[in-house]
């Protein structure tokens, strides 16, 4: 099994990153779009039914399946002999942040259920903040795989 991983370790990377990508596209587009839902929509109107079929595709589409998809091949480099060194620090740092991505895509999904149910408690400002999460952790994460500083 190992060989196959070995052999097939050039596809998996980019399988991951693209992935990863479509995830990442997903987690920055997703709050902004609750930022305007907030903002701008009147409850009940064409308008917050648009935006509602808008959240779910995005989330249900290209968000789960792009995640679903980055872990799979993300574990898959994982198991790949020689790729991950253990006893380095920058594969804890990067688990820590796919982890907290992990957490922050699913926060998105039950604020997705409170608009569906007309229950959204978080304001706009809110929405802009926790936009910016996705950037620290990508962050985190190209710095600990490309640099490995730690």
């Amino acid at each position: 099994m190992s060989d196959l991983l070995i052999d097939l370790y050039p596809w998996t990377k980019v399988l991951h990153v693209i992935s990863v990508i479509a995830w990442m596209a997903g987690l920055f587009y997703l709050p902004r779009l609750f930022v305007y839902h907030v903002e701008e929509v009147e409850q009940g109107s064409t308008t917050e039914a648009l935006f509602q079929k808008m959240e779910v595709k995005l989330l249900r589409v290209i968000m789960n399946p792009a995640m679903t998809a980055a872990w799979v091949f993300g574990l898959l480099l994982v198991f790949t002999p020689g790729v991950v060194d253990w006893s380095a620090i920058w594969p804890w740092t990067k688990a820590a942040a796919v982890l907290a991505m992990t957490w922050f895509h699913h926060w998105l999904g039950y604020r997705r259920k409170d608009f569906l149910r007309g229950e959204n408690t978080v304001t706009g400002r809110r929405y802009r903040l926790m936009n910016e999460v996705p950037t620290l952790l990508l962050i985190v994460i190209v710095v600990s795989v490309i640099a490995r500083p730690f």
